[in-house]
């Protein structure tokens, strides 16, 4: 029986022409991209082992082996960019989660913690999930950090080139750098001011309460078991479930209304 997490005809029809393997590439095509798509989003959301991939998607060493070529070549992130096309939003929302390796599931390998996007926060090793909002609550952008970093370098790398009438963050991301390039976008900074501030400045709160879609977006993110428990060990993989979690839900769009 088919999972509600595989494609429809409408979400297929929408990604496969960025995905490797078309008829019109030079070498192999790949008629079976879909039921590919389709198991890695199977584990995805499972967070069960490749090894227990159902067989009706293949061999699970060659899904495997196949979803970290894309991996490693960026494919998974094309297909998220590519479903951002829109870059003209009301308004984005700006905000970061914590998701953490399970017990014992990352230790010593070769290469640091940094080169895994590990590092320690309160509560241990972390990984830390910044991420940009349309105001549908739907991905526009991210970026993967260790656990202990700071918000504020990665908000102004997320917001460049972006197009918006208004920002809207918590109060961590109140500093005069990230104003300044909400500003620089033409954009309004909806972010309350730190206790610190001799004059502190204005911001709507009737439009800060749309803050909650970029909450509830992160706990949609969750829902797959590979995104809120950190199961890759490895940061390119991670990278490429983040990207298609993200991916998954734009393509909800794309549902068949039939």
């Amino acid at each position: 029986m088919a999972s509600r997490y595989e494609l429809s005809e409408g979400q297929w029809e929408r990604i496969k022409d960025t995905l490797p393997g078309r008829v019109e590439h030079v070498g192999r095509t790949a008629d079976d991209n879909r039921q590919f798509v389709n198991g890695v989003l199977w584990v995805l959301r499972s967070g069960a082992r490749w090894h227990d991939l159902p067989e009706r998607y293949g061999k699970y060493k060659s899904v495997h082996a196949r979803f970290m070529r894309w991996a490693r070549s960026g494919v998974w992130e094309r297909i998220f960019a590519d479903l951002v096309s829109d870059k003209k939003n009301q308004y984005l929302m700006i905000d970061s989660t914590i998701v953490r390796p399970p017990a014992g599931g990352h230790g010593p390998q070769k290469g640091g913690s940094e080169d895994k996007a590990l590092g320690r926060s309160r509560g241990g090793l972390s990984t830390k999930i910044h991420l940009l909002a349309d105001e549908a609550g739907l991905p526009v952008a991210f970026r993967i950090t260790p656990g202990q970093a700071a918000e504020y370098a990665q908000a102004i790398s997320l917001l460049q080139g972006q197009q918006a009438e208004a920002v809207i963050a918590d109060k961590g991301y109140d500093s005069t750098e990230i104003v300044a390039t909400i500003e620089a976008l033409g954009a309004v900074a909806v972010i309350p001011p730190r206790r610190h501030w001799k004059q502190p400045r204005s911001y709507d709160h009737t439009l800060y309460k749309q803050r909650n879609l970029i909450e509830r977006c992160f706990n949609r993110l969750k829902q797959f078991r590979r995104f809120s428990t950190r199961y890759c060990r490895n940061i390119e993989a991670f990278r490429a479930c983040t990207a298609l979690a993200c991916s998954w839900l734009r393509l909800q769009l794309y549902v068949d209304t039939a």
